[in-house]
C-alpha cells in the first residue's frame, strides 16, 4: 500500500508519516506540502490513498481533491483537517472523497479510516458523521451551495489571497474566465469587494487564520 500525506506543515506530515509507518509496517509513506508536489508524487508512485489537508497554504484541499480524482479516478482520498463544521464536511465529501477525519482524532481513527477506504467503504469520524447527518436532516443550506464548482474554486483562490493569474494557472483557465467568475461570485453572494469574499470565507469556516 502506498499512502501520500499532503499537508503544508512539515511537523504534521513527518509525525503522522512515522505513526502510520509503525501501524502499517507494509505501507510505503510519501509526503507533499502542496498540490504540485502531490501531483509529482502521484505521477511517480502507485499511490492508493491520499490523506489530504483542507487548509493548504497555496490552495484549498477542496479544490485539490477534484483535480486529483480527475487524473486518478481510482484514488482514495481522506480529508484530514482542523475544520469540523458540518457544511465543510458535506462539501468535502461531495468532491468524491472517501473519508473525513479531524486533526483532533486519535491515531487509531486514522488507521481505521485508511483500512475502511481501502476496503471500498466510506469513513467519516463518528462525531463528524453525527453532525453531518443532523445537517442533512435539517436541510441547512450553505450559502455557497448556489455556486458552480468553477465559481467555488475561484472563490477559494480569492479567499487564499491568490492573484487572478495564479488562480487561472491552477485551474487551467484564462484570466478573463477568472475575472468573469469573480464578478458572478460578487453578484451571487451580494458583496462588492474581494475583501468581503475573504471575510465570507472566514465567517463561514472555509478559511482559518492564525490566532
Amino acid at each position: 500500500m502506498h499512502i501520500l500525506l499532503v499537508d503544508d506543515h512539515a511537523v504534521v506530515r513527518q509525525g503522522y508519516s512515522a505513526l502510520l509507518s509503525m501501524m502499517l509496517p507494509d505501507a510505503t509513506l510519501h509526503e507533499a506540502e502542496n498540490a504540485r508536489q502531490a501531483m509529482t508524487c502521484l505521477n511517480q508512485h502507485p499511490v492508493d490513498v491520499v490523506i489530504l489537508d483542507i487548509n493548504l497554504e497555496q490552495a484549498s484541499g477542496l479544490n485539490v481533491a477534484p483535480r486529483l480524482l480527475n487524473h486518478w479516478p481510482r484514488l482514495k482520498i481522506i480529508f484530514f483537517s482542523m475544520f469540523e463544521e458540518a457544511s465543510i464536511v458535506n462539501r468535502a465529501m461531495h468532491t468524491g472523497a472517501c473519508g473525513y477525519i479531524s486533526k483532533r482524532c486519535r491515531p487509531e481513527i486514522m488507521l481505521e479510516a485508511v483500512k475502511a477506504v481501502m476496503a471500498g467503504k466510506t469513513y467519516i469520524e463518528h462525531e463528524l458523521a453525527i453532525d453531518l447527518a443532523s445537517y442533512a436532516y435539517n436541510e441547512k443550506k450553505d450559502i455557497f451551495d448556489q455556486l458552480t464548482r468553477r465559481e467555488f474554486d475561484v472563490f477559494m483562490g480569492v479567499a487564499k489571497g491568490q492573484k487572478r493569474s495564479r488562480i487561472a494557472q491552477d485551474l487551467n483557465i484564462s484570466d478573463k474566465t477568472v475575472s468573469n467568475a469573480i464578478t458572478q461570485l460578487k453578484s451571487k453572494l451580494q458583496v462588492k469587494t474581494s475583501t468581503e469574499l475573504v471575510h465570507l470565507a472566514i465567517d463561514n469556516g472555509y478559511l482559518k487564520i492564525a490566532s
